[in-house]
């Protein structure tokens, strides 16, 4: 299992949003591309970025700054998987062909699942779906529209469609750092072996210890975790989660 520390991107800016509510957003810093270094030097092997501005409008207004932070840390062999905005095969093309290592499709996998067999077929094993849920039942355009679908439904179909990772993001615990859905992810894990990034919650070692333990009793294991405002706020260091999941042979 790996850790993804996040960078989430508004205007150019780190951010961080609280369930995913662009009214409670709290700046972090100005220079993303900084952040990235610090995290690749504390020896995360991933990154993952989002860019709420396009997931919201679908107009990729950072993705200069998405390439840049993937050619800052190329050289130390750290991945970039990136999301937000990913909306065609013009825009996963854009961004893999920038460096990044993974694209996520949110929005589009819900509204168009046959975009991600097309995408996938062109770049195997880049490709990620981001369902994002509240209580189930997911959300789009950067958390702001209800999808009609339930994830436990779609994470299937994407799979089937040739995604390589899922990542699920429980809204309603995201920014909040209130502990990330165990049990939930659990179920999710034994019902479909899907290789899931869990995304929501973290706040400590504790909690990444947690999601690690995941699929002892025989399910898949996570695949990695996505932590972001608890990095920020000092609360999980980065260093220390990846040494914790490098002792535990995750």
């Amino acid at each position: 299992m790996d850790l993804y520390p996040a960078i989430d991107l508004r205007g150019g800016r780190c951010v961080r949003l609280v369930e995913g509510d662009f009214d409670r957003e709290t700046v972090y810093g100005d220079d993303p591309v900084a952040v990235a270094v610090s995290f690749a030097e504390s020896g995360a092997r991933w990154i993952h970025v989002v860019d709420l501005d396009a997931a919201r409008t679908g107009d990729p207004v950072n993705r200069a700054v998405v390439t840049r932070i993937a050619t800052a840390v190329a050289a130390t062999g750290v991945r970039v998987q990136t999301g937000g905005g990913v909306r065609t095969i013009a825009d996963a093309t854009a961004l893999l062909s920038a460096g990044v290592a993974r694209v996520v499709i949110g929005t589009a996998a819900v509204e168009d699942p046959d975009l991600v067999r097309r995408i996938a077929d062109r770049w195997p094993g880049r490709v990620a779906v981001g369902l994002d849920h509240r209580n189930g039942d997911v959300r789009t355009r950067g958390w702001t529209e209800g999808g009609g679908k339930r994830v436990d439904d779609l994470v299937p179909s994407v799979l089937a469609a040739g995604a390589s990772v899922v990542i699920v993001t429980d809204i309603s615990r995201d920014g909040l750092m209130a502990g990330p859905d165990v049990e939930g992810l659990s179920a999710l894990l034994e019902a479909t072996g899907a290789a899931i990034v869990a995304s929501g919650g973290i706040r400590d070692l504790e909690d990444v210890r947690s999601l690690a333990s995941l699929g002892a009793a025989g399910a898949r294991p996570l695949v990695g975790a996505i932590a972001g405002r608890a990095v920020y706020e000092g609360t999980l260091d980065v260093a220390a989660a990846v040494a914790l999941l490098a002792e535990a042979g995750s």
